[in-house]
């Protein structure tokens, strides 16, 4: 009845959370590239298409937690469903990123074949989803998305998410907290205390969210106090993402 409710209420994207709850305080592993690791933590934040069913099933066995990282603001070229994208709803290079670039997200088509990754993300057994790349109003896009189209999409996206019974994250987006940290279930954010933005993640730590925050430099003590009385969790990464990151001790 749930799922039925969840599907009737994507038009106006209000549903509400699924049924996992991910506990704030849970310790995490993130790893989007090379073979995978398995440290010692609950939640592993992983690639959606690299890793295989029978190690999400191995991993739930073992009671963690498995989100499942898709990008679902911009088109990547090595991806097993990059040629169904159409090519008009490929915008501006990402200059940092070769093979990707942001994607009109305000099209039904592109909509059609995120909505077919969170079905994979299911059928594989995900816990929730880590969908990035929503922030592209904010970039050079090549569509001229307006904050609105971004409110919209992530919306979308939420609902979406829940309709299957999958947690979903805000990934970064800060400037959109207020608009939607109540749709989401937990928050993945790269760099914000680089850029004096962790504050905006009060709203998701004071509802019992889990905010995992990766920074990209040598472990910062002063950081990891910063982290705890806020309630986040913190963890130091090489950018590559393909080994696990330090976690605040």
């Amino acid at each position: 009845m749930r799922k039925l409710l969840c599907l009737l209420l994507l038009a106006s994207y209000a549903c509400a959370s699924p049924a996992l709850v991910i506990p704030a305080n849970s310790s995490w592993h993130m790893q989007l590239d090379g073979d995978l690791h398995f440290p010692d933590r609950h939640v592993y934040d992983i690639d959606l298409f690299d890793t295989p069913k029978a190690t999400i099933a191995d991993l739930k066995s073992q009671g963690r937690i498995v989100i499942c990282y898709f990008s679902a603001g911009t088109w990547e070229d090595w991806r097993d469903d990059a040629k169904a994208f159409p090519k008009a709803a490929r915008g501006k290079a990402l200059g940092d990123w070769p093979g990707e670039r942001w994607l009109d997200i305000r099209r039904s088509d592109v909509r059609t074949l995120l909505a077919k990754r969170m079905d994979v993300a299911r059928s594989k057994g995900c816990d929730g989803v880590d969908p990035d790349n929503v922030d592209g109003f904010s970039n050079n896009n090549g569509f001229k998305l307006t904050k609105a189209d971004q409110l919209d999409f992530n919306r979308w996206l939420a609902a979406e998410a829940h309709a299957r019974d999958l947690s979903v994250g805000l990934k970064n987006a800060v400037e959109l907290l207020p608009e939607l940290a109540d749709l989401f279930d937990f928050a993945v954010n790269e760099s914000c205390y680089r850029y004096n933005e962790c504050d905006g993640y009060q709203r998701m730590s004071s509802q019992g969210k889990p905010v995992f925050i990766a920074d990209y430099r040598a472990y910062n003590a002063t950081l990891c106090s910063r982290a705890k009385a806020s309630g986040y969790q913190l963890q130091f990464f090489k950018l590559e993402l393909t080994e696990p990151g330090t976690p605040c001790r």
